[in-house]
């Protein structure tokens, strides 16, 4: 997968720098001493245009955002506190008949079957689910995103007319039956089969062990009466791979004969869902209820398929169901853009410990330790939304029909392998960072982000494990590093392997380093400069990309030649790189989304600030991988001395405008529900604030044991000096 730089806007002036690094003591409190909005950062008189920009980070389908962030904000739709986990389900299940009232997800279907073939706005509008209750938007997901998609995609008009309907409107709740106890991620090793009898014309559904057994199905444990369910397609003694059936599960809320159901009971989160297993007991199905776009089998038990390779078939099928991790990558931003809104917000009221002037008390956000431990990762989130906005685009492409290509299909999936745990991962760290940054308030239910913590602490291993997904994204960037070596005849190959190698080895020499330490040294502004360009940044966090892709092909480039055994035995032991170089990937990936969003933004003052907030994620990228930046000779001591200095000049700058970056995600109080980021906080502060200010007016108040030895001692002194 290919990524295009787009023009960079470019960093910080001389005098921005300049000015950043005199703002490094407090600023003076105003004369009567009393608590000021800020004391610890520099004032900045340039600000953000917040509509212009909630407009730019809703990007293509900012109406689908906006209805969707309106049912976020419903009362009506709220995570509840206090309600046991069978009213919750219930009222999960009353929730998602509610969205099917209001045409929700009718969006995803095309024209012909009275939708709008918008799946990309689909999409957008189910990421602000999050903000309602995350158990109703993966219910919803399992109802619209699987249930009914696996019908859609898979099936043809047949299937469409006979479930479809139903299955949009909730009348027919169903089950997505892909997992199993004993194969998560490793669909196409799923235990389930699909017998075809041919005498009967029909599909005979088993369960043959218990490790195939069908788990953490949403709506298998009350609520669904179908399941979609992947199992492999057996006929004429022939296993044509994993292929999707349409099986009925109960009748009016009754199990049907030979199936089988467990509760998951209670989880960590989620709560809302009824996940359960499921497992058939030869259980018959119409020939008919074979999902048979890719694959079909006929009256007299013969397979067919349009697409011969039963590896490309196989993957073909599941291309289709890509919308999982798509809106998963969605819903992990939107959950750190919710964390963050609280947090910020808090963390400008809260006042802790007093400043220099012994009387006020410093608003946490202040601390640049705070600032340290949230900017960052409100970096990493704008980077991430921008990058969700692409991987959208690319998603309602492909599925709208403008451009679905198989190369279009391939990178699709690659980036929502790399975009999913990239972002629920961020969800979970922002969620946690912002709960430790609101102390024990944080930890409170009713302020949302233990509840926020638990509910999207499975998005990282459902639709998907991340590390298997970020393992899927590596071997792709493998095949393409292998694909362009195919281009050289193989006296270039031998000369190119050779060239790479001596510089890999280069890198771990001082060599490299001495020299650039030698260019610097004496030039500690120009050593700033250089990071503060940003065409250095996208070079330097591409090099790792790149350098990692050589590395690890060079370093498994016998495998070919050697046993299937010893080949196994040498993936897997650069399994921990292989990972290591998905990731650089996704950060070269959101960086080329941040510099691109910043091509869109028009005012002026707004892009000043987000090309700060663009060099923080940049830079506090770099210095997570500084040892690797070091060690490979692509940093100098100079420059790396340099990182953590301009580091806290940028959060100094973003300070101001923290507030309104926040705002710009287009939450509000409606949607944190938090009573601490209500502005009660800030009537606390005030109010104490107003009772010693009475306090110290009024003479009334007890001295202060500090103060009082201090007269002592001015006392002795005076009287000291008059004796003498």
């Amino acid at each position: 997968m290919t990524t295009t730089l787009p023009p960079i806007p470019s960093g910080e002036t001389s005098d921005d720098a300049a000015n950043a690094a005199n703002a490094t003591g407090p600023i003076a409190a105003d004369g009567g001493g009393e608590p000021t909005e800020s004391h610890l950062y520099v004032a900045d008189e340039s600000g953000i245009d917040v509509p212009a920009l909630t407009r730019v980070l809703d990007g293509r389908w900012a109406d689908m955002r906006a209805w969707g962030r309106e049912i976020g904000g419903d009362p009506a739709f709220a995570r509840p506190l206090d309600i046991s986990m069978a009213d919750h389900r219930e009222l999960t299940l009353d929730r998602l008949k509610e969205l099917a009232k209001r045409n929700w997800s009718a969006q995803m279907l095309p024209e012909h079957l009275g939708g709008t073939n918008n799946p990309g706005g689909n999409i957008a509008a189910f990421e602000e689910l999050v903000a309602a209750d995350p158990s109703l938007q993966i219910k919803a997901g399992v109802q619209f995103g699987l249930f009914a998609s696996a019908i859609l995609h898979l099936g043809t008009a047949e299937h469409h007319r006979r479930w479809l309907g139903d299955t949009m409107s909730v009348d027919l709740p169903g089950a997505f039956a892909m997992t199993e106890i004993g194969h998560g991620s490793d669909v196409s090793a799923v235990g389930t089969t699909a017998t075809y009898d041919e005498e009967t014309e029909e599909f005979v559904i088993h369960t043959p062990f218990r490790a195939a057994t069908k788990e953490f199905l949403g709506n298998a444990a009350l609520h669904g009466e179908a399941a979609v369910v992947f199992a492999q397609l057996i006929t004429k003694g022939v296993n044509h791979g994993v292929h999707c059936f349409f099986v009925p599960i109960r009748k009016d809320g009754e199990l049907l004969p030979g199936i089988s159901s467990e509760d998951d009971g209670e989880k960590g989160g989620l709560n809302g869902i009824d996940n359960g297993r499921l497992a058939f007991n030869k259980v018959r199905i119409p020939r008919t209820n074979l999902l048979n776009r890719y694959g079909d089998v006929a009256a007299d038990g013969t397979y067919s398929s349009d697409i011969a390779s039963p590896g490309r078939r196989f993957f073909t099928m599941l291309t289709t169901l890509v919308q999982g991790r798509v809106s998963l990558a969605g819903a992990g931003v939107t959950a750190a853009e919710l964390a963050l809104g609280i947090a910020i917000t808090y963390g400008t009221q809260r006042r802790q410990f007093a400043d220099f002037t012994a009387i006020n008390e410093v608003v946490l956000l202040d601390y640049q330790l705070h600032q340290k431990r949230l900017f960052p990762l409100l970096a990493r989130t704008y980077a991430s939304a921008f990058a969700q906005e692409d991987l959208l685009g690319a998603f309602h492409e492909v599925f709208s029909g403008e451009g679905d290509t198989e190369e279009n299909r391939i990178d699709l999936e690659t980036m929502a392998a790399a975009l999913k745990p990239s972002a629920t991962w961020l969800a979970l760290d922002t969620i946690q960072a912002c709960r430790e940054a609101c102390g024990g308030a944080g930890y409170m239910a009713e302020n949302r982000l233990v509840g926020l913590h638990q509910d999207i602490d499975v998005y990282t291993t459902f639709e998907g494990d991340n590390h298997v997904l970020l393992q899927l994204v590596g071997k792709r960037l493998l095949g393409e590093y292998a694909k362009s070596m195919k281009s050289m005849d193989t006296g270039d190959v031998t000369k190119f392997i050779a060239s790479r190698a001596e510089t890999i080895s280069a890198r771990h020499t001082p060599w490299r380093r001495l020299l650039q330490s030698a260019s610097d040294l004496g030039s500690v502004r120009r050593t700033a400069a250089s990071l503060r360009d940003p065409a250095l940044q996208v070079e330097l966090i591409s090099a790792r990309a790149e350098t990692l892709v050589e590395e690890l092909s060079l370093a498994l480039r016998q495998a070919n030649s050697m046993s299937k055994q010893d080949a196994t035995a040498l993936v897997n032991s650069h399994q921990a790189e292989l990972i290591d170089t998905a990731k650089a990937h996704v950060d070269l990936i959101l960086l080329t989304a941040f510099n691109n969003g910043l091509t869109k933004v028009e005012d002026d003052e707004t892009r000043a600030v987000l090309v700060r907030l663009r060099d923080l994620f940049a830079l506090t990228t770099i210095e997570k991988n500084l040892a690797w930046y070091l060690m490979n000779g692509q940093l100098s001591l100079g420059r790396a001395r340099t990182l953590n200095d301009y580091i806290a000049r940028l959060l100094t700058k973003i300070r101001p405008h923290a507030l309104d970056l926040v705002a710009a995600f287009g939450y509000n109080q409606d949607h944190w529900r938090a009573p601490i980021s209500s502005g009660i906080e800030r009537i606390r502060q005030e109010e104490a604030a107003e009772y010693y200010r009475h306090l110290r007016a009024s003479n009334d108040g007890p001295i202060d044991e500090k103060i009082l030895h201090r007269r002592q001692r001015e006392q002795r002194n005076a009287e000291s000096k008059s004796a003498g």
